[in-house]
């Protein structure tokens, strides 16, 4: 049992399109009525800033446009004189993370709600966490007061932002993802939010590089920032966080030094954090995850060193230093030589490994064989083929299939296939039992809800039934209660269908096909019928009875193993083939039969259990019958061909 305790920081989020419509609302709500408007100034903002000025409107008494990077503490005394000459007691910020920094840096200072409104995607208007910086140096700090009270997604303001801050913003947030699975204060539910995070982030991406309109893969990297920053400011930050404050003191990017260190420092923590390290992978769906992160950035065109960031290679001793003078939580201890080692791999921009895994080896062993089907000429069948091929792979992994399990599967289809024939078909029984052909049944025929629900076809249909006049008795003798069938095939008007072709088969009273019964010479309890003009189709049979599958196979053998019983509920099997119409297979099962509701081959659909209704006396065609027989009747509505 894992122990933990989760706190959930108050927040208001308002995420979707045209959401800063409500912006005004929002301050409102909040009991603002003069707002000091946070902006950075920059060119990339100025549709957004235009816009949110334009939802305010005399809402806004003072605009500061001096937010820079890394929240420098000389330019939040500017803005704060700016704030208190106005007498402001809302603030709105709308940008990045540099204004963010100093919107939460006012509210610290004067305890004004906030109304964040980002323009990206790393997700601090979600934590808790300040970095100010002094002097060159930047020192973090972590309070409530610093949350804003409610923050504006609105995809909108972020189709403008180029793909290359896209990439860096969106890994910022991923960051903040990553180090909340590495936290001591860790928890389920912070633990799923940070893997949805990262998967967002890692699909979301590489579909802005193909499209940067793409207003889905935008909601989906806004999601993932206020996931992310929800872990962060619940579970808290690392070493990442520790060097890449550090390295922004002395100058760097932020968004950009987050994207470059995220893979080293996730490789050099994979020997201490085996298990999120594989998660993490698992949410990139890579093998490995330091070296699958770096490719993403490298395949979107992001930055992979520190030098071309600007870092001088003299300055990473001084950077590790300051690294490791702190504590901060991580999941091994580290010495200056380790964090040395890292940002020296980050200046460089090498190639990040993990350690050599057995699911790394796995996963690469899957990529490579679903590669080799990357030439098909058949789209269908490349997607068939590497879909099965990665689910089997998956299966495999993830039940630690030994060499004797697998050798025993082997075995167990190679008996399948001996024991098939025209006469049995195994392989449909074990596709039936494992309830497959129930799903593809599913899959192929539940998009035409007007007509009757079709059922599997089973293991003994034979092609080609003997042809039975209306009337008849396809019992040819064998013992059972008589059944009288009147069935009608109509289409989904309710328009009969003349000249439809009814294939019919079933099991005797003893639950044994024509085909199971060795001494008979000939077909019995299957039949070939035509509709008449009314779409009527009437016939003698016997009444069906519930059977066990048969057990004397490895299909059999397979069932008695696992414990379950045989059995299928009893059942009449139709085959409906009208002109210009789908074909319908199904079955009608016997509403007091047995098993109903244990079908082994899960065929049994409530609208096909129908009455096989009691009868004394007289027959519908003056037949003599003594004693009780049995009464079906049904409307089969089979729908038009496409087009």
């Amino acid at each position: 049992m894992r122990t933990f305790i989760h706190t959930t920081h108050p927040a208001r989020v308002v995420l979707g399109s045209g959401t800063v419509s409500r912006l005004a609302g929002e301050v409102r709500r909040l009991g603002g009525g003069r707002v000091l408007l946070v902006t950075s100034g920059g060119p990339g903002t100025a549709a957004a800033r235009g816009r949110v000025r334009d939802e305010l409107g005399d809402l806004v008494v003072a605009e500061f446009g001096g937010a820079v990077a890394h929240t420098p503490v000389e330019v939040t005394e500017e803005a704060l004189a700016v704030l208190r000459a106005a007498d402001a007691d809302c603030l709105v910020s709308v940008g990045g993370g540099s204004t963010t920094g100093l919107s939460k840096a006012l509210a610290l200072r004067t305890d004004l709600p906030q109304v964040i409104v980002p323009t990206t995607y790393a997700g601090s208007e979600a934590t808790p966490v300040l970095g100010e910086t002094r002097d060159g140096r930047k020192a973090v700090s972590s309070s409530p007061a610093v949350l804003p009270e409610t923050v504006v997604y609105d995809v909108d303001l972020t189709l403008s932002l180029p793909l290359s801050l896209s990439v860096t913003s969106g890994l910022n947030a991923m960051a903040h993802a990553v180090e909340a699975l590495y936290s001591a204060d860790a928890d389920p539910v912070t633990d799923r939010l940070a893997l949805d995070a990262i998967g967002l982030v890692a699909r979301a991406l590489p579909r802005l590089a193909a499209d940067p309109a793409d207003r889905e893969a935008r909601a989906g990297l806004l999601r993932a920032a206020w996931l992310a920053g929800t872990c962060a400011a619940t579970a808290g930050t690392g070493l990442h966080h520790r060097l890449c404050h550090v390295l922004g003191g002395l100058g760097l990017p932020h968004a950009q030094t987050h994207t470059v260190i995220l893979p080293h420092v996730i490789a050099c923590n994979a020997p201490s954090a085996p298990d999120v390290t594989r998660r993490i992978a698992r949410a990139l769906d890579v093998p490995d995850a330091a070296s699958g992160l770096y490719d993403l950035v490298a395949s979107l065109g992001g930055p992979t060193s520190l030098r071309a960031l600007g870092l001088p290679e003299s300055g990473l001793a001084g950077a590790a230093g300051l690294g490791v003078a702190a504590p901060y939580p991580n999941p091994g201890e580290l010495t200056v030589e380790d964090v040395l080692h890292v940002l020296t791999d980050a200046w460089h921009g090498r190639r990040p490994h993990g350690p050599v895994t057995t699911e790394a080896v796995l996963a690469r062993l899957t990529e490579q064989v679903v590669d080799s089907f990357a030439q098909s000429p058949d789209p269908r069948l490349r997607d068939l083929l590497t879909g099965l091929v990665r689910h089997l792979h998956a299966y495999v992994a993830e039940l630690d299939v030994s060499q004797a399990e697998w050798s025993h599967a082997i075995g167990f289809l190679t008996e399948t296939g001996q024991l098939s024939s025209p006469a049995r078909q195994e392989f449909v029984l074990l596709s039936d039992v494992l309830g497959i052909s129930s799903a593809v049944d599913v899959l192929t025929n539940s998009r035409t809800p007007d007509t009757t629900p079709s059922a599997v076809l089973g293991p003994f249909y034979v092609e080609g039934p003997p042809e039975a006049p209306h009337g008849s008795v396809i019992s040819a003798g064998l013992p059972g209660t008589p059944l009288w069938v009147d069935v009608t095939v109509t289409d989904t008007a309710g328009e009969p269908l003349g000249d439809a072709v009814v294939d019919v088969w079933q099991a005797d009273e003893d639950g044994f096909y024509d085909l199971q019964l060795p001494d008979l010479e000939e077909p019995v309890l299957r039949a070939r019928l035509r509709t008449d003009s009314e779409g009527r189709v009437t016939f003698w049979s016997i009444l069906p009875s519930h059977y066990p599958i048969p057990g004397d196979g490895p299909v059999g053998r397979m069932l008695t193993a696992a414990d379950r019983h045989h059995y299928r509920a009893p059942h009449v099997h139709f085959m409906v083939s009208a002109p210009g119409h789908r074909r319908l297979i199904t079955q009608l099962f016997v509403s007091d039969g047995a098993h109903l509701d244990s079908d082994t081959v899960f065929g049994v659909k409530d609208p096909l259990v129908v009455d096989f209704a009691p009868r004394t006396g007289a027959t519908p065609d003056g037949r003599a019958v003594d004693g009780e027989w049995r009464l079906l009747n049904h409307t089969f509505r089979v729908a038009a061909l496409a087009g």
